[in-house]
């Protein structure tokens, strides 16, 4: 293997104070006494107090996530109402409750608990309450003046997901509000270990900063010397350290997303049996994958303590920048890379692109290398290029669809373009985005965006508004039993196990799901046949399918229906017919429709964008359809359309006359393979 060549560079921002396994709730105490931010807990708390908006600044991993709710609850400054504390990822979420719930010595869901989408583990009891930014948001839907807090910590504010942007200003105005009306005033702290402070401050009334310095470990960064390709880097420098370095301490590896961390572990997993052979006695590898789209039982496997003689390899995507701990890392690899969505106004077109992290997100990857001692962080980009990057990453709301934010500003009464943000979008994403609401019937017109009834339905659903049209369309068509399911599946994790070594095995049990019409119909067979077996866990081994995966689907879905049978949507099914469930799809897809070429690929309708289907489809290197609909665009390198199923060219201007591009469509095009509408849904398999 290719030897990656580094240059050591100056030791960057310290990564401060992690925590070992507890054996007592005394370690536990010493832990917490042992970090920075311990000795300084009565400074924060009177600067709580006399300030109503504070801005917390402080290192990676200095204890401000787990103690400062603590230190505000145990001054009483909560006044018996609940603290909430916002992370921008469930994973940080949910793991720095369990941590908190441990120090209190309390149970999940007592004094500590957590609320993410469609998981709720809080009580009457709970007085600290740990959540996504999305779901403070939708709270404030039911409660625009968040009465039931007395104290919200806004943490990672660095992350600007279009959530947290749009939470600022809910969390602004009603702060503001509540001290109009002389109502209990609302504390508002903003916490971050890298982030443009002076634009934080302007924005919250020019509020005060209080700055926390202390370094407990340090961590040194060395920069590669050469550029070639960042995943031969990562996994050589990998072997390096594992090869050269002491043997204890895990290695934390960046990677960009699930297909190069799933392919990057089969080969790690490779490369480290044939260590085994050589003369040197070397510790055991375990890889452990780490991404958005697992389940979160699976993001949790990577928190298990390392067992003896025994280094553990994590390979992350930057969902493990900020919050989370976890134990034993002591070396980082970076690649310098993350996926990034972008949304283009004009086409309505989501895409996912390659890009260059920031500075500031550099450095967050480098704190996580000095937790729980001195570690040492490996950049397999040089210096040049870490000096083109930007500071700071470009706030999502600036670059991503806002249809979803723009719904629910709109349930509270809030038209998107009066609407404080701190960073604006442009007038061309504000009108598409309310262009894409009159297409989906959810609001009556652009220039007088009223919701309509459709539209308040949808934004009672958790779900990005084309999946939530898709849900009320599906009554009309009678296929709402389906169209749920299908929203489950899509709206979590993949169930397909991808990575396994037994690749002729898991095609052929795969197959036995495929669908003729395409990926979302294979999906619902896939969940049909699962929530029919007895014994679901040994039925997924059996067919290389994630059952842990697949039962969040159905937790999903369950929820799902509880809501429909609130706002009274009849869950019906279609049978065995599987054009109902397609043209339901149609309706709330009706931006991601593409044509075949004559070079087998497919130009999208809305964009004129040349892709492919994605390897993993059901419908790749089949006969191919003249008309599909997606539902994502990838780009990564080439353009790759993920998740498709047929269409009739026809449907289009029947469902969907208000897209745009009807008059280029070619009913009865010979372009494509013969229709696979003229079976069912169970008789539909490829053989």
């Amino acid at each position: 293997m290719k030897r990656t060549t580094f240059e050591n560079g100056a030791a960057g921002p310290a990564a401060i104070g992690g925590f070992k396994q507890p054996s007592s709730a005394k370690l536990v105490y010493q832990q917490r006494m042992s970090l920075p931010i311990y000795n300084v807990r009565k400074q924060i708390v009177d600067h709580v107090k006399k300030n109503q908006t504070l801005i917390l600044l402080s290192d990676t991993g200095s204890g401000k996530s787990t103690q400062v709710p603590q230190f505000l609850h145990e001054a009483g400054i909560n006044q018996g109402k609940m603290i909430a504390i916002t992370q921008p990822r469930r994973v940080a979420a949910i793991t720095v409750a369990k941590r908190v719930a441990q120090e209190q010595e309390c149970s999940l869901g007592e004094l500590v608990g957590y609320s993410v989408r469609f998981e709720n583990v809080t009580s009457e009891r709970t007085q600290i309450k740990f959540m996504t930014d999305g779901t403070l948001f939708r709270e404030a839907l039911s409660d625009p003046l968040l009465k039931n807090y007395n104290v919200i910590i806004l943490d990672e504010a660095h992350e600007r997901t279009i959530a947290t942007d749009v939470l600022f200003g809910i969390v602004k105005k009603a702060q503001q509000t509540r001290r109009n009306k002389l109502l209990d005033p609302l504390r508002v702290i903003i916490m971050s270990a890298t982030m443009d402070v002076d634009h934080f401050s302007q924005y919250f009334n020019q509020c005060p900063t209080l700055y926390l310095q202390g370094n407990n470990f340090v961590v040194r960064v060395f920069q590669c010397t050469e550029n070639i390709n960042y995943i031969e880097a990562c996994v050589t420098t990998v072997f390096q350290i594992h090869e050269q370095k002491n043997p204890e301490g895990d290695i934390l590896v960046f990677l960009t997303g699930q297909e190069e961390i799933e392919s990057t572990a089969m080969l790690i997993r490779k490369l480290a049996k044939n260590l085994n052979n050589g003369p040197k006695k070397l510790p055991r590898i375990i890889v452990y994958p780490m991404y958005a789209a697992m389940n979160q039982n699976n993001q949790i496997d990577v928190f298990t303590p390392t067992p003896a003689f025994t280094r553990k390899i994590i390979l992350a995507t930057n969902i493990a920048e900020t919050s989370i701990t976890i134990p034993g890392i002591k070396y980082v690899v970076d690649c310098g890379k993350s996926k990034v969505r972008a949304y283009d106004s004009v086409t309505g077109i989501d895409t996912l692109k390659v890009a260059w992290i920031s500075k500031a997100q550099a450095w967050q990857r480098t704190g996580r290398a000095g937790r729980i001692e001195d570690g040492e962080c490996y950049r397999t980009y040089s210096k040049e290029e870490f000096k083109t990057m930007e500071t700071h990453s470009k706030p999502e709301i600036l670059r991503c669809n806002i249809a979803s934010s723009t719904l629910q500003l709109l349930a509270l009464g809030i038209d998107c373009r009066r609407f404080d943000f701190i960073d604006k979008p442009s007038p061309e994403a504000i009108e598409s985005a309310l262009t894409e609401l009159k297409r989906l019937n959810a609001i009556q017109s652009v220039e007088t965006p009223a919701l309509t009834t459709m539209g308040r339905k949808m934004a009672k659903l958790p779900l990005d508004p084309k999946y939530a049209r898709m849900v009320l369309a599906a009554p009309d068509l009678g296929c709402l039993d389906e169209i749920l399911s299908i929203v489950a599946m899509l709206s979590g994790e993949n169930v397909f196990l991808t990575n396994s070594q037994k690749r002729e095995q898991q095609l052929a049990a795969h197959s036995k799901f495929y669908a003729k019409c395409g990926d979302h119909i294979t999906l619902l067979n896939v969940f049909n046949e699962f929530k029919a077996k007895e014994r679901p866990r040994s039925w997924c081994y059996d067919n290389f399918l994630l059952e842990r995966n697949l039962s969040h689907a159905v937790s999903v879905r369950q929820q799902l229906a509880d809501i429909c049978h609130t706002i009274g949507l009849p869950i019906e099914s279609c049978g065995n017919d599987p054009v109902p469930v397609v043209k339901c799809l149609l309706i709330g897809l009706y931006q991601n429709v593409a044509e075949l070429q004559r070079d087998n690929s497919y130009l999208t309708m809305a964009n004129r964008t040349r892709a492919r289907i994605h390897p993993s489809s059901v419908l790749c290197g089949r006969a191919r359809p003249g008309y599909i609909i997606f539902t994502e665009l990838v780009a990564t390198g080439s353009a790759f359309l993920r998740t498709v199923s047929e269409i009739e060219p026809e449907w289009i201007g029947e469902l969907v006359p208000h897209c745009g591009f009807v008059d280029r469509i070619t009913c009865g095009s010979n372009r494509g393979s013969a229709s696979s509408y003229t079976g069912n849904i169970n008789g539909s398999k490829l053989l």
